[in-house]
């Protein structure tokens, strides 16, 4: 088993829906299919640009992406647009997501973040969640102005590491990001939470996580 533990940001420590769930009330019976169109859009975005040679900070797609969520769903109220983002700059880390990080540093593992978000925001759901004690790097993608899956961002790690990949243990909640690890060289785990089936059979993960807890054993 590698000592360096890399993890996606987005969905997989921190849940991409804890901003709608925050205003839950306000945002009415169809708050739920909002955040998802919101979500999708928002890696929408990043494939598009990334396909078409364009770059935009993170943050800034997350505006634009709640935009065509609002606009698709307009009875969940425009006023909640402030709100939703505030929320989403300090997204709420999953309990089990705590609890693997600092028993893996407590073990003596390499922990980091490889993330399409930007340095602010990243910066912002760290401190949210109070985990920067646990983590030794937090790489963004805005050091390379393109997004994942491109294999050049998942070189960003064995980079900063100085390791081959096969040293590096990857955890992503996103399928898609898994294939692109395992492509990469990566131990890719998939933290399937949403019971998803499974795609990119030609690319399996080394394991299927329910939850983050499993790691926390690992010694």
């Amino acid at each position: 088993m590698s000592s360096i533990f890399v993890f996606d940001a987005y969905g997989t420590l921190f849940d991409v829906h804890a901003a709608i769930a925050r205003f839950r009330n306000e945002a009415g019976p169809e708050a739920d299919r909002m955040s998802e169109i919101w979500r999708g859009k928002q890696l929408e975005y990043t494939w598009t640009l990334t396909l078409a040679g364009h770059y935009a900070d993170f943050w800034i797609l997350t505006g634009r992406a709640l935009d065509f969520a609002l606009a698709r769903v307009p009875s969940v109220p425009k006023t909640l647009r402030a709100n939703l983002l505030d929320a989403y700059f300090k997204l709420d880390a999953f309990p089990d997501a705590r609890a693997a990080l600092k028993a893996l540093k407590a073990k003596g593992h390499k922990t980091g973040i490889l993330s399409n978000g930007s340095p602010d925001m990243l910066k912002g759901a760290v401190d949210n969640a109070g985990i920067g004690s646990d983590l030794d790097a937090v790489l963004s993608v805005d050091a390379l102005k393109m997004f994942k899956p491109r294999p050049e961002v998942y070189a960003l790690v064995t980079d900063h590491y100085k390791c081959a990949p096969e040293d590096v243990t990857f955890v992503s909640s996103n399928r898609w990001d898994v294939m692109a690890g395992t492509s990469a060289g990566f131990r890719a785990y998939w933290v399937n939470r949403s019971k998803m089936p499974d795609e990119y059979l030609d690319f399996p993960p080394k394991q299927v996580l329910g939850d983050l807890s499993p790691l926390a054993a690992i010694n």
